[in-house]
Order: structure tokens, then C-alpha cells, then sequence
């Protein structure tokens, strides 16, 4: 049945991911996202930056067309790779885009790689600098001015949160893609809904602030992403524990974690970050600088120890661990449904 071989080039594409990343002979889809919404955006702030009405209405042009162009071409393809039965280019297709929908390795790679450097017995002014420059490409605030153990924090603050929208929201999405093939090959897929939550993710990291004419232009993109995030990151909640030295405090972990994370404007970041936060036993939040400004975040895990290298390398087998339990629970869920089908 096609949905096998989807589940099986599911499979397949996280294997390459974590072993090969992105592969640099292909265009990722998020630059041709990012480079649509950046020129729409563009010219909607050059020209109307004063019309608040016009900007609000035409950040939900750029949301619903970006979105509804990813499903599109992810919907075309599935349904070129079932109809033609198996086609091998189609399925490669969709084997190279589950996988693109993936950070696993990018995100790990990077935030390692700061921590190493970091953690480095000389650092002159130098390697400070190229230290800063990675970690800029990684968050959105300012760390011109951050000290190392900002530059630290700052790193996990971003690997904790984009966990979430990196690779267990993708993951949770195309797995609801291939059930939904299972009943028809005209409901949203695997690739048409990878593709969907990348172009959230991507709109919601490029307009979805809350800071001058943004507030306006994306607003449709921040909600959005909350509500396609709101499922995947309450799943990271409760089973995080689950693949961690902690799990004998899972009731109390939880709960401590979903009430630092309530603290948050974003209904999802501060839980991603906190339940990552208690279980490595770090405090995450405090002040930043975002466009001149310093912002103070609510703290998690008041009691927790300052951010190094070697929590950040806990947080990435953390991340893997999870990743392997999702994929035994969609694979059983997968089995499981498959098996009744059949006797039934």
C-alpha cells in the first residue's frame, strides 16, 4: 500500500538527516519560502509601514499564499508519487523533502559547535567574535554585546525552542500526514504537511514579532504557528521525561515545567524550554537585547545551574533519544493501526 512506502521514505529521510543533514547540491526549501516572504514583506513595509490596516491584511496575504503554495506542492507530489504507482523520481522527491522538513543534525551541529568553541581554554577577541557571529545566525536577539556565558544561554534558549519547531513539529506533522493517506490520497499528506509547518515555522521567524510595524504584518503568521506548535510541544512535555536519568520525577518535573512555561507570551516556547531546562538541571530566561532594547524574560528553574558546554551536549542526546522514542511510537501506532485493518 502507498501510506507503507511513504511510512518507509518517512523512515528513510530521518536516517539521512541525521547522518547527512541538508545536502548542500540542493536548494532548501526554506530559502525559496524565506525568499518569497522577504520580498512581499519588503515592499509591504517600504510602502504602507504607516497603514496599520494594510499591513495587517497584507501579512495575511503573505501567510495564507506561502502556506497554501508549500501544501500545494507537496500535495502534487504525493499525489504524482501515488497515482504513478510508486514512481522512483517521485519518491525520491518526497524522500529529499521529508528530510529538508528535518533539522535534527543542523540544529545539533551548530549549537555543539558554539559550545565547543566556547568552552575552548583561550579565547581572544577573535574567536569571540566568530563565536558571536554563530550564535547570531541562531537566535534573533542581539548578542553584540553578550558575555560567554550569555552567548551560552542564548544558544540552549534557541536549541531548547527550535527542538520543537525543527524537528518534533515537523515529525509530529508528517506522521499525521501519512494516516491521513491511508483513508485518501486527497487529504493532506506527509510532504504537504512537512512542507506546511516549515512555511509556518519559517513565516513565524521571519515577520512573527511583536515590535513596531511586525506587530501588525505578522500577525497572522505568530498565531498560526502557535496553534500548529500547541500539539507537538505538549508532546515534548510529557515525553521528555520519559528518555531521561529523571523519569522517577515525572509528575513533579511536568508540572514544574508547564507552570515556568505559563510564564511566557508564547504559549509554546516557555514549555519546550523549561521541561529541556529541569530535566538538565539549568535556569534558562533572564535578560536580552532585541532591537536596542533589553527584554527580561521570565526565569525557569530558578534553582538551576548556569548553561556550559557540557549541559548543551546533554540536551543534544536528549533530543536524539526523543526523537528515536517518537519514531518506535509512530512505528507501533503505524503497526497497530495497519494489523486491525487487515483482520478486520
Amino acid at each position: 500500500m502507498a501510506e507503507i512506502n511513504l511510512f518507509l521514505l518517512f523512515l528513510g529521510s530521518i536516517g539521512f538527516d541525521l547522518s547527512i543533514g541538508d545536502p548542500r547540491f540542493l536548494i532548501h526549501p526554506v530559502q525559496v519560502i524565506g525568499f518569497y516572504i522577504k520580498k512581499i514583506s519588503d515592499y509591504l513595509i517600504n510602502n504602507f509601514r504607516e497603514n496599520k490596516k494594510i499591513l495587517f491584511w497584507g501579512g495575511f496575504f503573505v501567510a495564507i499564499t506561502t502556506i497554501g503554495m508549500s501544501f500545494g506542492l507537496g500535495k502534487l507530489i504525493e499525489i504524482s508519487y501515488v497515482q504513478s504507482r510508486n514512481n522512483f523520481f517521485s519518491g525520491l522527491l518526497i524522500f529529499f523533502g521529508l528530510s529538508s522538513c528535518i533539522a535534527t543534525k543542523g540544529l545539533i551541529s551548530s549549537v555543539k559547535e558554539i559550545a565547543e568553541l566556547i568552552e575552548r581554554e583561550e579565547i581572544n577577541d577573535q574567536n569571540k567574535r566568530i563565536i558571536k557571529d554563530k550564535v547570531q545566525r541562531i537566535v534573533s536577539r542581539d548578542v553584540s554585546s553578550s558575555s560567554l556565558e550569555h552567548l551560552l544561554r542564548s544558544s540552549t534558549e534557541s536549541l531548547t525552542e527550535n527542538s520543537v519547531d525543527g524537528i518534533f513539529g515537523p515529525l509530529f506533522w508528517i506522521f499525521i500526514g501519512i494516516f491521513f493517506m491511508k483513508f485518501s490520497i486527497f487529504l493532506p499528506g506527509p510532504l504537504s504537511l512537512g512542507f506546511s509547518y516549515k512555511a509556518i515555522s519559517t513565516l513565524d521567524s521571519m515577520i512573527g514579532y511583536k515590535h513596531d510595524y511586525f506587530r501588525y504584518l505578522g500577525f497572522f503568521s505568530a498565531k498560526i504557528e502557535d496553534i500548529f506548535t500547541y500539539v507537538p510541544s505538549r508532546l515534548v512535555l510529557i515525553t521528555l521525561p520519559l528518555v531521561s536519568p529523571k523519569i522517577n520525577e515525572y509528575g513533579s518535573i511536568i508540572k514544574k515545567s508547564y507552570l515556568d512555561g505559563k510564564k511566557y507570551d508564547s504559549p509554546n516556547a516557555g514549555i519546550s524550554e523549561a521541561i529541556f531546562a529541569y530535566i538538565s538541571g539549568i535556569k534558562l530566561g533572564g535578560k536580552s537585547k532585541y532591537n536596542n532594547e533589553i527584554i527580561e524574560k521570565p526565569i525557569i528553574n530558578e534553582t538551576g545551574d548556569y548553561c556550559t558546554g557540557e549541559k548543551i551536549k546533554l540536551i543534544c542526546q536528549l533530543i536524539l533519544r526523543l526523537q528515536f522514542l517518537w519514531i518506535i511510537i509512530f512505528a507501533l501506532i503505524f503497526y497497530n493501526f495497519n494489523f486491525n485493518l487487515i483482520i478486520n
